[in-house]
């Protein structure tokens, strides 16, 4: 077999403003990608007759601590599916950053993948182009039917009452990890609110030797988001009203946010210069790996990640991201993870079923779940990432069956992404420049965030 490493430039700005009213971006960095005309097998259970001369195209999500790393995870098992299909797959992981943009300029112009995964907070909005193939009765069928998934990630898949058009690949949840040593060294417990995490964070920083109490990707996009609707869920909000229409401009909302960028602009307990972090993972990943922060809000794969760079499980430790006092601890997380999509005008849609019964087979979640560090979604799958860690995979299950909700299945949510997630952005660079955000310029950000929605939708 050949590996083809392929190199993607930003989508063209027209194309994203063709699909501007179904949204926009946000994610990690900008591309290469790996391609792989590969061999592949699923179970013997799920085989079919050999589809000889088929090519199906495949858009990988970043799952690893790079992109490199996710093609040499992805490589053998898309080998073991050509072995057994004879179908080849053309393999390119994209960027966060670049893959809903990407998605939204495939939909305008009728031209995509054949099977591409896709966040599972976009998967409402992506449905809403018209764009992906539709996972009805017998397309379930076909890939080992609907009770396979585990409730709770098919709850990602779009809203209720519609065929949904992506099926649950790996899931994952956010906590916080802390450093088990330098709170050892401190005199300090996990903490369980968020009052006491702010307390924590600035005993243990130490601007003069380049240590913070908490880092993150905090110019990041999509991750900015996600700890958007959290914080507003932990304060008994949320960032839609029951009948989809933004609503930014709320208490909660405002709120959650200014205690979020407090952490860099008030608190001072968040580096400055994570405002120029721009990828999901990476460098946040490594300030806390190596000891230059002592707090992370991550999702399950961050400890994959960890471990890449020489941190051991042993090392840190987590819990649910706290709550402040009073708050609404069910929202401490959201079910996040990522789904896998068929385009519609895919010109080979039985073999892309084939291929998503593969990657969502029993055996295929087991391995690639474990080398991801993320959660299978298909039951009675064992979470091997954990096998050596059951403290962790306790840890997991009880925040996603305690402390999490699903993001909101609007067709919206991918607009709220990037304007709401640009704002905060925004604020972050503000606060990085010794300018603390005020409460009046959050709901002055939120209400420019609602006004573009308005405007693009």
């Amino acid at each position: 077999m050949k590996i083809r490493i392929w190199a993607s430039a930003g989508v063209a700005a027209a194309l994203v403003l063709l699909s501007a009213c179904s949204n926009g971006a946000g994610g990690n960095e900008a591309t290469t990608g790996g391609s792989t005309p590969t061999e592949s097998t699923e179970s013997t259970e799920a085989s079919a007759a050999p589809s000889e001369d088929v090519t199906l195209s495949y858009w990988a999500t970043n799952q690893g601590q790079s992109i490199d790393d996710d093609v040499r995870i992805l490589t053998p098992e898309l080998q073991k599916f050509e072995e057994q299909t004879g179908i080849h797959v053309d393999l390119q992981v994209v960027p966060w950053s670049d893959l809903l943009n990407n998605q939204l300029a495939s939909a305008a112009s009728g031209q995509g993948p054949d099977v591409s995964n896709l966040g599972n907070t976009n998967a409402t909005s992506l449905q809403a182009t018209g764009a992906w193939y539709p996972f009805d009765d017998a397309a379930f069928e076909a890939i080992g039917g609907k009770d396979k998934f585990v409730a709770s990630a098919l709850g990602t898949a779009g809203p209720a009452g519609k065929p949904p058009t992506s099926v649950p690949l790996y899931s994952q949840v956010y906590a916080l990890y802390y450093n088990k040593q330098m709170f050892a060294d401190a005199g300090l417990q996990p903490p369980t609110t968020w009052e006491e995490m702010v307390a924590a964070a600035k005993v243990l920083t130490k601007p003069d030797q380049g240590i913070w109490g908490i880092t993150m990707p905090a110019g990041t996009v999509n991750v900015s988001m996600h700890l958007a609707y959290i914080t507003t869920s932990q304060n008994g909000g949320s960032p839609f009203t029951a009948d989809g229409s933004p609503d930014f401009v709320n208490d909660a909302m405002i709120k959650g946010i200014q205690r979020y960028v407090d952490l860099m602009g008030v608190d001072k307990v968040m580096n400055p210069s994570d405002a120029q972090y721009t990828d999901g993972g990476g460098p946040a990943n490594t300030d806390f790996a190596t000891g230059k922060a002592a707090m992370y809000f991550q999702q399950t794969g961050g400890t994959n990640a960890l471990k890449q760079i020489g941190m051991t499980q042993d090392q840190f430790g987590i819990v649910p991201i706290p709550a402040p006092e009073g708050g609404d601890k069910t929202g401490d997380s959201f079910v996040t993870g990522t789904n896998i999509s068929i385009f519609k005008n895919t010109k080979h849609p039985e073999e892309a079923l084939q291929f998503v019964k593969f990657m969502t087979s029993p055996e295929e979640q087991e391995i690639l779940n474990k080398a991801y560090g993320t959660l299978p979604v298909v039951k009675d799958v064992p979470a091997s990432a954990y096998a050596d860690f059951p403290d962790k995979l306790k840890a997991w299950s009880d925040i996603l069956a305690n402390n999490a909700r699903p993001l909101s299945l609007v067709p919206t949510v991918s607009a709220f992404q990037t304007n709401v997630g640009g704002a905060v952005v925004s604020l972050f660079q503000q606060a990085a420049t010794g300018s603390a955000p005020t409460e009046a310029d959050v709901k002055a950000a939120l209400e420019a965030a609602q006004e573009k929605m308005a405007a693009t939708n």
